[in-house]
């Protein structure tokens, strides 16, 4: 025990801070509670895809600043695919839009890699590209999505056997979240693959050096990301049940709930719980400012410069790892 708590203290102590921050959130919302805890996640769902893909780019050695715009373009193609589509029709849209995602993603790193552009460079430019792409598909929120694919994210879990009152705590959003995850990355973390990506975000000549396909790797870690990116704007479809092509505040919250989340930016080192885990305390934080009546303004404020902090903090500490 003293060695899991040892090796994983950063995680242990996201975890500690979101139970505190749920208590106080009790203390100032007495009425907070099963319904409030799955408003919550149903929130927080896409953010935490966005989290976890660029999580898979940052532990690589990139960045991906065009992760909003892919959610954008998954979100409205899922839901004008999926508008007036029976059942079997959208299982088929939804498994073409997580295609769509990959083949974005890997776009974008096949991009990085042929041109030998910084990282930051093209995915901005491919922002651009990819929020125009979701205008074109549909220039205002619309489409539909399918209901049985809405209640996997609505409302909580019902376990035969065991009472309503306890399952219902459990939201159906974190446990879509917590299996999607595990089916995706646990076999890539524990493969060859998954010691390829920590290896080039450590140093990609040492892992050139070692016979590691540092290109092929480098576009697979972001066509990774596109496919999180998918997950991420098919829960938005899901959650709202129609397609959004305004990209969403998704970038930055994710490189900031990525860096508190214990993962270096130079790359090479971190994992997904502790990101995963931050990105909920940062809508926590969000929902009891909202709850204390604080000024929508000032609620921005105190959301960019916790987001500035954290960044710049991070940042720091890369440089430093970077200068020994």
């Amino acid at each position: 025990m003293t060695r899991f708590l040892s090796k994983n203290s950063r995680t242990v102590g996201l975890a500690a801070l979101l139970a505190l921050l749920l208590v106080a959130t009790k203390l100032i919302q007495p009425d907070f509670g099963a319904s409030g805890l799955e408003s919550l996640a149903r929130a927080v769902l896409p953010f935490a895809f966005a989290t976890v893909g660029m999580t898979i780019v940052v532990i690589a050695g990139g960045i991906d600043l065009s992760m909003a715009a892919m959610m954008a373009v998954a979100s409205v193609t899922a839901a004008v695919l999926m508008e007036g589509a029976s059942d079997g029709q959208a299982a088929i849209a939804v498994l073409g839009v997580l295609v769509l995602g990959l083949v974005m993603g890997a776009i974008n790193g096949t991009l990085i890699v042929l041109t030998r552009v910084p990282d930051i460079v093209v995915t901005l430019a491919m922002l651009f590209v990819w929020q125009g792409v979701a205008l074109l598909i549909l220039n205002a929120p619309g489409g539909g999505a399918a209901p049985w694919l809405r209640d996997l994210v609505v409302g909580g879990v019902v376990l035969p056997g065991l009472p309503t009152a306890l399952t219902e705590w459990l939201p159906k959003a974190v446990l879509f979240l917590v299996i999607a995850v595990a089916l995706i990355w646990v076999p890539i973390r524990r493969s060859r693959l998954g010691l390829m990506l920590y290896a080039i975000g450590s140093d990609q000549l040492a892992a050139f050096r070692s016979g590691i396909p540092v290109g092929l790797t480098r576009i697979v870690a972001y066509a990774l990301a596109g496919l999180f990116a998918a997950l991420g704007g098919l829960s938005v479809t899901m959650g709202t049940g129609i397609g959004e092509p305004i990209p969403g505040p998704y970038l930055m919250a994710s490189v900031a709930a990525v860096v508190l989340g214990g993962v270096v930016l130079g790359g090479g080192r971190g994992g997904i719980v502790g990101p995963v885990l931050a990105v909920f305390i940062l809508r926590l934080v969000r929902m009891d400012l909202t709850l204390l009546s604080v000024d929508p303004n000032v609620t921005a404020i105190i959301e960019g410069t916790i987001t500035v902090a954290v960044v710049m903090f991070g940042g720091l500490l890369a440089v430093r790892g970077m200068q020994k």
